[in-house]
C-alpha cells in the first residue's frame, strides 16, 4: 500500500534532552493512523516537525514519495492541541479569513463555510466572537477551518477534548466520512477506545522511542493473553470442575435469568479445546476468545519499559 507520509530516523534534542530518537513511521494513503503516547513522550514534536514548524536534527520526512517542500503544507490539514482562534473577531469572519489563508478563493471560501456551518447547524454563530463561544463550540469552528480546504493530509493533535459523548461522536463520524473521501488522517488521542474504533495503525511513542508498532487488529491478538468468554444453557458445574483439573481458571461466573455466563483463563490457541469440552457437557449458546484492548496494551508497554 502507498504510503501518503513517512519519517526516516528523525531525531529532535532540545538541550540536553532528546524528545525523538530515530523515530520511523509509515502511514498508508487513506487510513487512520493513530499516534500514541503518554504526556511528553515525543507526539506533538513530531507534529511540529511534519508541519515544518520545526525542523528535525536528524532524519526526513518524506510526502507522497519524495521529501517534504514547503508549498506541501498546503495539502496538510492541522489541529493543534492547543487552539488558535482570534478570540475578538467574529466567526463566519475569521473562518473566510483563513480559509483565504489556505489557498481558497473569496467565493470557495464562502461556499465551503457555508457549507460546514450548515452541516454543524451553527450558522447562528456567523456573527458571535470567538470569546463568546464555549469550548466545544470552538472546537467546531477549529475543525472547520482544518477540513475546508479539503487537505489530502489531517493531523488531529486530541480533536475529542472539550467534546461532550454527543458531540464527540458527531466529530468521530465526520472523521470516518472524510477517510472514506480519501483522506489520509493521523490521530493523536489518548482516547483508547477511539482507537480501537477508529484507527487501521498505531505508533506507541514513550521516552523519545517508538516502542509499539502496526495494524491495531494484529497488535491486539498478538496480546491476547488466553482469556475466553463462555455462555451455556444447564448446570456447568462438572464443567467447571473438569476445565479446572485441567490447569483453567475461572476467572468470573454470572448466572443469567437463561444462560450462565463464565471467563475462563487457559493458555493461548486453546479456543477448539475449550469449545469441544463445553459441547460435550453443555449446550453452548456462545463461545468467544477475548482481546485485549488497546488501553490495556499501552499501559502493558509503557510499564515494561518502565
Amino acid at each position: 500500500m502507498e504510503n501518503i507520509l513517512t519519517t526516516i530516523d528523525v531525531d529532535k534534542q532540545y538541550g540536553d534532552t532528546k524528545v525523538l530518537n530515530h523515530i520511523s513511521i509509515n502511514v498508508p494513503r487513506g487510513s487512520i493512523y493513530g499516534l500514541l503516547g503518554p504526556n511528553g513522550a515525543g507526539k506533538t514534536s513530531l507534529i511540529r516537525i511534519i508541519n515544518q514548524i520545526t525542523a528535525p536534527d536528524n532524519g526526513e520526512v518524506l510526502f507522497m514519495g519524495r521529501r517534504l517542500q514547503r508549498n506541501d503544507i498546503a495539502q496538510i490539514g492541522y489541529l493543534p492541541e492547543e487552539r488558535g482562534l482570534y478570540r475578538k473577531m467574529k466567526v463566519g469572519e475569521q473562518v473566510v479569513y483563513l480559509a483565504r489563508l489556505k489557498g481558497l478563493g473569496n467565493a470557495d471560501a464562502r461556499q465551503q463555510v457555508n457549507f460546514w456551518f450548515e452541516k454543524f447547524g451553527i450558522q447562528s454563530w456567523w456573527n458571535r466572537k470567538v470569546e463568546e463561544l464555549s469550548k466545544g463550540m470552538q472546537q467546531k469552528v477549529q475543525f472547520i477551518v482544518t477540513v475546508l480546504h479539503r487537505p489530502s493530509l489531517l493531523i488531529l493533535d486530541e480533536p475529542f477534548s472539550g467534546f461532550d459523548p454527543i458531540n464527540a461522536d458527531m466529530l468521530k463520524n465526520e472523521i470516518l466520512q472524510l477517510r472514506e473521501q480519501g483522506a489520509t488522517i493521523v490521530l493523536s488521542t489518548h482516547n483508547m477506545a477511539s482507537v480501537e474504533e477508529m484507527c487501521d495503525y498505531i505508533s506507541l511513542i514513550n521516552k523519545s522511542r517508538c516502542i509499539l508498532q502496526g495494524e491495531v487488529s494484529r497488535i491486539r491478538h498478538e496480546y491476547k493473553s488466553g482469556e475466553y468468554e463462555l455462555s451455556f444453557e444447564g448446570d456447568g458445574a462438572a464443567l467447571m470442575e473438569t476445565l479446572e483439573a485441567d490447569g483453567c481458571r475461572i476467572t468470573s461466573h454470572k448466572q443469567g435469568k437463561q444462560n450462565v455466563n463464565i471467563t475462563i483463563h487457559a493458555m493461548p490457541g486453546s479456543g477448539n479445546y475449550l469449545l469441544a469440552k463445553a459441547i460435550s457437557l453443555v449446550k453452548v449458546v456462545s463461545f468467544s476468545e477475548m482481546l485485549p484492548s488497546m488501553n490495556d496494551i499501552f499501559i502493558r508497554k509503557i510499564n515494561e519499559q518502565h
